[in-house]
């Protein structure tokens, strides 16, 4: 199953999920099950902008982008941080009136009931969304996933909470974890925007594949050949290695070019999705980046 199409369902089961604890909030009027009703439409915002980005990731390269779209996926996680902050601000303002005008809470059982149905959809579809972001290396459908397992406990804290309320009769418990549960969805807002900024400004590939990329170089290099200013960046599924690969000057063109063919096929064996550049020098040439003029 494509990426696209686990988004597809997620929308589906983000309207079943709303549904359900607007439901229970509707029945109980507990304001901890309406913070917990208003993050499923985040989740519904988040999945079709997370649909939408990974459909312009897919497109093929054009002239006027020739690395491809694959950082339209960054714009999905941001954008959902963003809605994820402005969800848990409405939740704390629902909150703290509810907390100076404390109101009774009805049909809890009732209301509970829906809200761990919901979860245990939203719990399974997070599990197996999660695995697929890991294969596919999908920043959208990572984000989309980790969203749903917050607000998997998130339905948790607040079943619990209402079970406090249905235990000691304290009304003011109700509030209190909607505050409890906003300040925790803001957390993982504020780590999601974080992501998606970073991989914005191309940050390195994780260790593992930054280690098999050099366990390669490592099994290429020898007296006559060695590499050096090695780099690696991320765009969405699409991964990057620069590099510079010096040899005898006096080994012909297409010498080199079939060592050089040689390196690019075991690095993308070791790190599947790579792309390889490498640069040709001679054994006794150098490049220099930290000339003054070019930080211009």
């Amino acid at each position: 199953m494509q990426v696209s199409s686990y988004l597809r369902i997620s929308v589906g089961v983000a309207l079943v999920t709303i549904a359900l604890k607007t439901g229970a909030w509707w029945w109980t009027d507990s304001v901890s099950l309406l913070s917990d009703a208003m993050e499923s439409l985040v989740n519904l915002a988040g999945a079709i902008f997370a649909l939408a980005m990974v459909t312009v990731a897919q497109r093929p390269p054009d002239e006027d982008h020739p690395f491809g779209h694959h950082k339209a996926e960054y714009f999905s996680s941001g954008f959902e941080g963003v809605l994820i902050l402005a969800a848990a601000a409405g939740i704390i303002w629902a909150a703290v009136h509810r907390l100076l005008a404390p109101q009774p809470v009805e049909a809890l059982g009732f209301g509970i009931a829906l809200s761990l149905l919901s979860s245990a959809l939203n719990g399974g579809l997070a599990w197996a969304m999660l695995r697929k972001a890991r294969e596919h290396r999908s920043m959208a459908l990572e984000a989309d996933a980790r969203h749903l397992f917050t607000d998997v406990w998130t339905s948790a804290g607040v079943v619990a909470g209402l079970l406090g309320v249905m235990a000691t009769g304290w009304l003011w418990l109700d509030p209190l974890l909607a505050m409890l549960v906003a300040l925790n969805i803001m957390r993982e807002g504020a780590l999601l925007i974080w992501k998606s900024t970073d991989g914005l400004m191309d940050q390195a590939l994780d260790a593992e594949s930054r280690a098999a990329i050099q366990q390669v170089l490592d099994d290429f290099a020898h007296q006559t050949i060695r590499f050096d200013h090695i780099a690696t960046r991320c765009a969405g599924q699409r991964r990057f290695v620069d590099l510079h690969m010096h040899m005898p000057a006096a080994w012909s063109l297409g010498r080199a070019a079939a060592v050089r063919t040689s390196v690019e096929q075991a690095l993308m064996s070791a790190v599947p999705g790579l792309r390889a550049t490498i640069q040709l020098l001679p054994m006794d040439v150098e490049a220099h980046f930290d000339d003054p003029k070019d930080l211009l």
